[in-house]
């Protein structure tokens, strides 16, 4: 087969779990990645000692990774003793010092960066941005929100810049309908795209509002589908 014609492959993560159940429908829809929040003021917050336990059910070649917001470098560290092999993301105001410290400087980490919500996500300079956090393993685009992600928001994707030179991960605001139009207009302008969802296939109640922390097993293979599904069409995702 010709390589150049090969199907591109979007790496999915569904972030801010809770449950076994949830975890166990993640990794048979084909997650890549799990998230788990231990950033205690979010409503999908786990402690460290939940996220360990819910990481033993990963089998091979699934990540956890860890979300953290401003937090000390003793406790990631804590937290990585405890869930061997995971990968960090850092969601707040850390510096690369901050990152690269937190890590230990062994861990893969990715940063999280905060596009502005409408016409102002023009003026967010994410060639520096990338540039700056150039040891990070992947820069992860979430929407400006109040709070620290999970916001349920996306920003224009198409105000991105054409191209960026590092691995991309789509986050904020994506869901089952509309993650195939941000895999069509950000995957262009860098070196690999990955997506993460989190408040897009979370559960309803009965009240119409989202249960947070609490996923809908049929939103997540949908979503999961609908990636595969840009990706056996890469000539409309370019």
């Amino acid at each position: 087969m010709n390589q150049n014609l090969a199907p591109l492959r979007t790496r999915i993560k569904i972030c801010g779990l809770t449950r076994e159940e949830d975890v166990d429908v993640a990794v048979a829809a084909g997650a890549d990645a799990v998230g788990f929040v231990l950033y205690a003021p979010s409503p999908r917050a786990v402690s460290i000692a939940r996220a360990a336990q819910l990481a033993r059910r990963l089998p091979p070649f699934v990540t956890p990774v860890l979300l953290f917001v401003n937090e000390t470098p003793e406790r990631v560290q804590q937290a990585l003793l405890e869930i061997p092999g995971a990968c960090l993301q850092f969601h707040g105001d850390e510096s690369p010092e901050q990152c690269l410290a937190a890590s230990g400087g062994l861990r893969p980490f990715l940063r999280a960066a905060r596009i502005p919500l409408g016409e102002a996500a023009a003026g967010f300079d994410l060639v520096e941005y990338a540039q700056r956090y150039s040891l990070a393993q992947a820069i992860l685009l979430d929407a400006h929100v109040d709070g620290y992600g999970g916001g349920g928001k996306a920003f224009n994707w198409s105000l991105l810049p054409p191209s960026v030179d590092c691995h991309l991960v789509l986050s904020g605001g994506l869901t089952p309908a509309n993650v195939t139009d941000g895999i069509r207009l950000v995957r262009p302008r860098c070196k690999t795209l990955a997506v993460d969802i989190s408040s897009g296939v979370e559960a309803t109640g009965p009240d119409g509002q989202a249960l947070k922390g609490v996923k809908d097993a049929d939103k997540i293979h949908r979503f999961v589908a609908a990636v595969r599904a840009a990706d056996a069409n890469p000539r409309q995702n370019s």
